[in-house]
């Protein structure tokens, strides 16, 4: 018969603990500012959830490869009038400078799977194919469910990987959003100046 002694009780919490939800490794909350020409905002990174589309990211932003990038498109109800399918979003993407360089495109981390939906100021990368993203990115003002998966947006109804979300900032989100476009292309496109970690994630330099 099993006797508790103290030695015991140790053993059993020490074969245990890997099992205890607390116990559990989890990604550290990485944030990422955003300094453009109209402002900054910070976007937060759910590298638990979409662990790739993260990682990807991260690894542009760490890179300096938004830097001297721009926000070139919005898409707005008034610039959409041949889409059956409407949204509202602004997309990014890195230096145009630094294009040579870009990375290899990644595994789409679906929406059903992450469970991070296209709500109000989620930001995900953009794409034309499944398995297409590369580095530009876009972030949706209100929410957007025909980007999820499932969606009809996109015509293979695998929808977008949102990977975070604004967490401040989102003032500066739909002024550029606001601003002059010829279509959903913005003109001029607005300048980023610098994207970094900040606060406990930021990456040593």
């Amino acid at each position: 018969m099993f006797r508790h002694t103290p030695a015991a009780a140790i053993a059993l919490l020490l074969l245990l603990a890997p099992l205890a939800p607390w116990a559990q490794p989890t990604a550290p909350v990485v944030r990422v500012r955003f300094d453009t020409a109209l402002g900054s905002f910070d976007v937060e990174v759910d590298a638990a959830r979409a662990p790739i589309t993260a990682a990807n990211f991260l690894k542009y932003v760490d890179g300096g490869f938004y830097d001297g990038g721009r926000v070139h498109r919005s898409a707005r109800i008034d610039t959409q009038a041949d889409r059956p399918v409407k949204i509202e979003v602004i997309q990014a993407g890195i230096s145009p400078n630094r294009r040579q360089e870009s990375y290899a495109a990644i595994p789409l981390e679906r929406t059903s799977v992450t469970g991070i939906t296209h709500a109000d100021g989620a930001i995900s990368m953009a794409r034309s194919g499944p398995d297409s993203a590369t580095s530009d990115f876009f972030i949706c003002i209100g929410d957007q469910p025909s980007l999820d998966f499932g969606g009809a947006r996109n015509p293979d109804g695998q929808g977008f990987a949102a990977f975070g979300r604004v967490v401040s900032g989102m003032d500066v989100v739909r002024a550029i959003h606001r601003a002059p476009a010829e279509g959903e292309t913005l003109t001029p496109p607005i300048a980023i100046r610098l994207a970094r970690r900040v606060g406990a994630g930021a990456a040593p330099r």
